[in-house]
């Protein structure tokens, strides 16, 4: 596609008198353009940078990042709406009101998560997810939903279940035992360990991809080898496991811990009002039924007392008689 020098000025907000200005008479006609228009774009040939502006196609740019991920270009992705819409139809049942927003809120980003193009599930990742999940429907009001609600929302985005518990449990199962330190060896890739090779893998790609669930399984590891749970001191020991360890941007990760120990604050507490409301209702059921227990006693006192009388009453009428 060619376009007139005169046509991509007009279209550029420059006249070519202008550009004249800028210009020596006797320059030659490739180097005319003042340096204030060299730039990437506005370079000394205008014409040919627009065509091959023009030209572009997506996935087929000649980078790294299109050799790897350029056979992606133009596939269709789900919304989140429809992953939502799925996970409705797999649960068959309306979620507790309480939990709609935090049910949303996890459909939409485990969604965004699995279908960005980078995404690559780990053992780590799958740890992760099982311990959101886990924290977040502990609680849940009927425990078989709060399953339901689990399976259905892996199914929605794609994941197999099963898969994602076996690697979660055969990922913990390997950190029972172990130390700090040797979480933080088999993050620098020390090792042939399941978690050795997962840091390894990140290492040499480019183009890995941090999830928030990933941070939340660091987090669960945290947990088992014995690190204090505190916010403060995950904060230092994320920035190490991401940053120094794994050499990845670790500022994400660090808040995203923060925000899994705000998020487990708040349901502690949510733990503990429900507890409250469950013994203070017990507590009034009780109290009613004490207090139908004490009103059927006092009938059943009327009625014997009625029953004397009657009988007293049959035994003057026959004395009489």
């Amino acid at each position: 596609m060619k376009f007139s020098r005169s046509l991509i000025l007009s279209i550029l907000g420059f006249s070519p008198a202008a550009i004249v200005a800028f210009t020596s008479p006797s320059a030659p006609k490739q180097a005319r353009l003042s340096p204030v228009f060299d730039t990437p774009f506005f370079t000394s040939d205008i014409e040919t940078s627009l065509d091959r502006e023009l030209g572009y196609k997506p996935g087929k740019a000649d980078t790294e990042f299109a050799r790897k991920f350029g056979h992606l270009a133009g596939q269709k992705i789900r919304t989140v709406g429809e992953a939502f819409e799925e996970f409705t139809k797999i649960l068959g049942t309306p979620v507790n009101a309480l939990y709609k927003g935090i049910a949303t809120d996890l459909v939409g980003s485990l969604h965004l998560v699995v279908v960005n193009g980078r995404f690559q599930k780990d053992a780590v990742f799958s740890l992760g997810l099982v311990q959101s999940l886990n924290l977040v429907l502990k609680n849940y009001p009927e425990p078989e939903t709060g399953k339901r609600i689990k399976s259905a929302l892996i199914q929605s985005v794609g994941l197999d279940e099963d898969e994602i518990n076996a690697e979660a449990a055969e990922l913990e199962a390997w950190a029972q035992g172990k130390t700090k330190d040797e979480i933080t060896a088999a993050l620098k890739g020390e090792g042939d360990s399941p978690l050795a090779q997962i840091a390894k893998a990140a290492k040499d790609d480019q183009w890995w991809m941090y999830s928030r669930f990933f941070g939340i399984g660091l987090v669960r590891l945290m947990e088992v080898v014995g690190v204090e749970v505190d916010m403060s001191v995950a904060y230092d020991v994320m920035e190490e496991w991401v940053g120094k360890c794994m050499e990845k941007p670790f500022y994400t990760a660090c808040s995203d811990s923060d925000l899994y120990f705000k998020t487990k604050g708040k349901l502690d507490m949510m733990e503990t009002m429900m507890k409250e409301i469950e013994i203070r209702e017990k507590k009034r059921m009780a109290d009613r039924l004490e207090a139908k227990a004490e009103m059927a006693l006092l009938q059943a006192e009327k009625d014997a007392k009625l029953q004397e009388e009657i009988a007293k009453e049959g035994t003057k009428t026959e004395t009489v008689a």
